[in-house]
């Protein structure tokens, strides 16, 4: 009888060692960034990876049309072998006023968003709609946001590739243009594009013969704060010239949830050594950063000792 009594009160024991391990499992992995009720990853690459448009989960084989802003430059991406096609977004500078497919300085354009959408839905391409934040632009492209996400949401059903929302929303090392109001972007954006991915990043600059500062832990720690409670993925568009000095802070930046990756850019004019980029390809998943860099340059960026 004290045997039985014994193994009863061990049981009991055993059991509420049970219950609070598995309690506190479930607190840890509920309040992990990487791990929020109704998040969503990165299907990008499994997406092109589907589609034998690459042969694995590297992020480096995605390659990118710029500035598909006319009638003749979608189709020539359409036709093109890039996976992802880039194109800019502004409200039409006069009546009728429309969002449309155009740069900097340009207020005008052969074709509408919503004709550009139309030529899209035909192919198995994954598109990227830039708001830009110039300050001479900056409320054409807010402005165009709403009606922007408006034809995108009755577009969506044909839409087959991925779907990526670009703006810069904070002020970055060495930018002079006013970024896009985060909040404002946000309220419009994350309710219409629970499943496209939202390329968030800072407003930057770069200047030759001069010491460019990278990304402070300031910018970093304000960025994770705008899209903590974000469900979408989220890639950090960063300036290629600017990460050398930058790589404790986007270590960090990614660790703080599986939804984030970064995509590497670069201007025209930057001076870039690829050298650079190594440390990034050597200590991260290769799915989670993307390379938009000029042609010349992923091309020597992948014959580098150490790329593999």
């Amino acid at each position: 009888m004290r045997g039985n009594k014994r193994n009863v009160y061990i049981s009991c024991i055993c059991a509420v060692i049970l219950i609070i391990t598995l309690t506190w499992l479930s607190w840890l992995l509920s309040d992990s960034p990487s791990s929020a009720a109704g998040s969503m990853g990165d299907l990008t690459l499994d997406y092109f990876l589907k589609k034998g448009a690459i042969q694995g989960r590297d992020a480096a084989d995605i390659n990118w049309y710029h500035a598909a802003n006319s009638k003749d430059k979608i189709n020539e991406a359409l036709q093109g072998p890039a996976q992802m096609i880039e194109a800019d977004v502004l409200l039409r500078g006069h009546d009728p006023k429309e969002p449309i497919m155009a740069h900097p300085p340009h207020t005008d354009s052969d074709i509408t968003l919503q004709d550009w959408l139309r030529v899209v839905v035909n192919s198995d391409k994954g598109i990227k709609l830039d708001f830009k934040s110039l300050i001479l632009i900056l409320i054409l492209s807010l402005a165009a946001v709403k009606p922007s996400m408006a034809l995108l949401e009755a577009a969506r059903v044909q839409l087959e590739g991925p779907v990526w929302i670009n703006a810069d929303i904070l002020p970055g090392p060495g930018g002079r243009a006013t970024p896009l109001d985060a909040q404002a972007f946000l309220q419009t954006v994350a309710l219409r594009a629970e499943g496209d991915v939202l390329s968030l990043g800072w407003t930057t600059g770069w200047s030759p013969d001069t010491e460019n500062p990278g990304y402070s832990w300031e910018m970093v720690q304000q960025m994770e704060v705008v899209c903590r409670p974000l469900k979408q993925p989220v890639t950090f568009p960063v300036r290629a010239a600017l990460l050398p000095q930058s790589f404790p802070q986007m270590q960090w930046l990614l660790q703080q949830s599986d939804r984030y990756t970064l995509t590497v850019w670069t201007g025209q004019s930057d001076v870039l050594n690829v050298e650079d980029l190594l440390p990034y390809r050597q200590n991260f998943s290769k799915s989670r950063i993307y390379y938009d860099l000029l042609e010349s340059q992923i091309t020597k960026f992948k014959t580098l000792p150490g790329y593999t």
